[in-house]
């Protein structure tokens, strides 16, 4: 079966997926809304599966590939959740320490897809580590929905302090050399921005498709920044002026760039607003940048 991207679908139909992803209409009202594009057989219902991820159609590194090494690690979170867990991935064959990338997930916690990018970055060289924000509610369920119901419990104070403690231990593991990146997507992203304004030695920070701190916070950054953006993301793309003017006045080193024609989301390669040389692109200038600010 052809694979469906983005342009198979009405940019309101993707717009109304987009607001029942991130919370904003729940499951019935996305059904009920969607009704009027359920056309020649096709059920909203249909529509909804046809626009969730697929994890296996959009696998890059196998589970068992023999080339990473992965492990499922707990660390201590006091002023956060108490204990979180993540997932650690790192090239099999490597020795000596490695340059460090946190993995932050999007809204539903730590799926296939970002243990996936973890891997990914592994075979690229790195000591790459995914906590999953859902760990002190049992974690990720297996179940999109599911996951994004448990989200919505999170207190976010705590589990900001989660992703703060997850640095700190990621970087003191025997195995880091103690220069660390983070890399995050839509809710990963906006906690690469939070990262980069809580922490003066962060190294690098590669925010995909993320909500931006408040203005008066950019002051506090001091890693160098690689922003990605969506081009029909209004509600991600909205703040950025205000953000950029902050950065510029703060003297923060960054780049930000928006991909023509993409749709939110447009990195994650199991659902059709998977747009492949957008992702591509970012996905190697990602690489660059990393190699360029953890290697050294």
């Amino acid at each position: 079966m052809q694979r469906k991207t983005a342009q198979d679908f009405d940019q309101e139909l993707l717009i109304l997926f987009d607001a029942y992803v991130h919370g904003t209409l729940d499951r019935r009202g996305f059904l009920d809304r969607a009704q009027k594009f359920a056309v020649g057989g096709v059920t909203a219902v249909g529509l909804l599966a046809a626009l969730s991820p697929d994890f296996a159609m959009g696998q890059v590194v196998p589970k068992d590939d023999a080339r990473v090494r992965t492990e499922v690690l707990e660390f201590a979170s006091p002023n956060g959740y108490g204990k979180v867990k993540g997932y650690l991935a790192r090239p099999a064959a490597a020795t000596g320490k490695l340059p460090t990338v946190l993995v932050v997930h999007e809204n539903r916690g730590l799926n296939p897809h970002i243990e996936d990018i973890a891997r990914r970055l592994a075979l690229e060289g790195y000591l790459a580590f995914a906590p999953d924000a859902l760990s002190p509610l049992g974690g990720y369920p297996g179940d999109e929905d599911k996951a994004r119901e448990l989200f919505a419990k999170l207190d976010q104070s705590k589990t900001r302090e989660d992703f703060v403690a997850a640095t700190g231990f990621v970087q003191s593991l025997p195995q880091s050399n103690g220069k660390l990146g983070v890399v995050g997507f839509c809710y990963g992203g906006g906690m690469a921005h939070t990262l980069a304004v809580r922490l003066p030695t962060l190294a690098a920070a590669v925010p995909f498709y993320g909500n931006q701190p408040a203005p008066e916070d950019a002051a506090k950054v001091k890693a160098p920044l690689l922003i990605h953006f969506a081009a029909v993301d209004e509600r991600i793309n909205a703040a950025w002026p205000a953000y950029e003017a902050a950065l510029k006045a703060a003297g923060v080193t960054y780049t930000a760039h928006q991909y023509a024609g993409t749709q939110h989301g447009f990195n994650n390669d199991t659902t059709p607003r998977f747009d492949a040389p957008a992702a591509k692109l970012a996905w190697e200038r990602t690489l660059a940048f990393f190699s360029r600010t953890l290697r050294a």
